[in-house]
């Protein structure tokens, strides 16, 4: 873990990354591709120290209340987030300022905000996103082996169903002849529909690879799959786009359990993510906030 001031913490969309690079340790992470530049190794979290003041200081100045973004490339709730507590430090502002969060995360950490999420989600809007992949418990600790299994996290959106939170799910990638599987699909649609989800993002069955990440990847293969590399490499070569085999039948029931259960897909995911509702809430006073020391 090393430390760093950053220049700017929001993108032109709203969104932010307060941490590079990762430790959950997910064998498919495509932010392992060199083309981010990334920390070398991944798991070398780079922190950017100075967030909470640069994002005070830009919602302090932003005309316009709107969502902010937050998971996209980095998850917030990386284990050194349980001593830092950089993220909750933004909520609070996100909070204090009265504007809305859509927030993704594989950790179950999260519940330990879930007080800020909610008070948020009285005021504004929360959307709290959780990716769900792989629905048997022994693979998914060998698929995504530092972080809580899917059935925690199944958990996790119970809770925010409890609270009246919204929730979407982001169902990807698939590892084909791996979890690409209609048992694999059954279990996890019938996780996110007792949890009453909002949404769920899936796109198409399969998994992207590109330099970086590919080879990361069958390292993983080889020490937990042997013989998928071969397989991989006969099937797809070197190809960006690794599709499932199973793609047409499992995309098919997919479809049909969006409409049955009149769940947003896809795009219009992320239309409502970026929809910030018409409430008005206080502007904190100027100094109000005190950040304290940092590390």
């Amino acid at each position: 873990m090393h430390f760093v001031n950053a220049k700017s913490i929001l993108s032109a969309h709203n969104g932010m990354n307060l941490y590079r690079g990762c430790t959950h340790g997910c064998i498919y992470c495509d932010s392992r591709s060199l083309c981010y530049h990334n920390p070398i190794p991944f798991e070398d979290i780079e922190v950017k120290q100075n967030a909470a003041e640069l994002l005070e200081d830009r919602l302090r100045r932003k005309r316009e209340k709107c969502m902010i973004g937050t998971g996209a490339m980095c998850d917030p709730y990386m284990h050194c987030e349980k001593e830092l507590g950089l993220t909750r430090r933004c909520l609070e502002i996100i909070d204090r300022y009265g504007f809305g969060l859509a927030i993704q995360t594989k950790s179950d950490l999260i519940m330990r905000d879930i007080d800020l999420l909610e008070n948020i989600n009285k005021k504004t809007k929360c959307v709290v996103q959780m990716t769900l992949t792989t629905y048997d418990e022994a693979l998914c600790r060998k698929i995504e082996p530092n972080v809580c299994t899917t059935r925690r996290r199944y958990e996790v959106l119970k809770e925010m169903q409890a609270r009246r939170i919204p929730t979407i799910v982001w169902m990807t990638p698939d590892l084909p002849y791996i979890n690409d599987t209609e048992e694999n699909l059954n279990g996890i649609l019938g996780y996110c529909k007792d949890a009453g989800v909002k949404g769920i993002i899936k796109f198409d069955f399969g998994v992207t690879l590109r330099e970086g990440d590919r080879e990361y990847l069958y390292q993983c293969f080889d020490k937990d799959f042997p013989g998928m590399k071969q397989l991989y490499q006969q099937k797809f070569g070197n190809a960006y786009i690794v599709p499932s085999p199973n793609h047409n039948q499992l995309m098919a029931k997919f479809r049909s359990f969006i409409r049955e259960n009149n769940l947003l897909m896809d795009n219009q995911c992320f239309e409502y993510m970026h929809q910030f509702p018409k409430k008005e809430a206080p502007m904190p006073i100027q100094g109000e906030l005190d950040f304290g020391a940092f590390d």
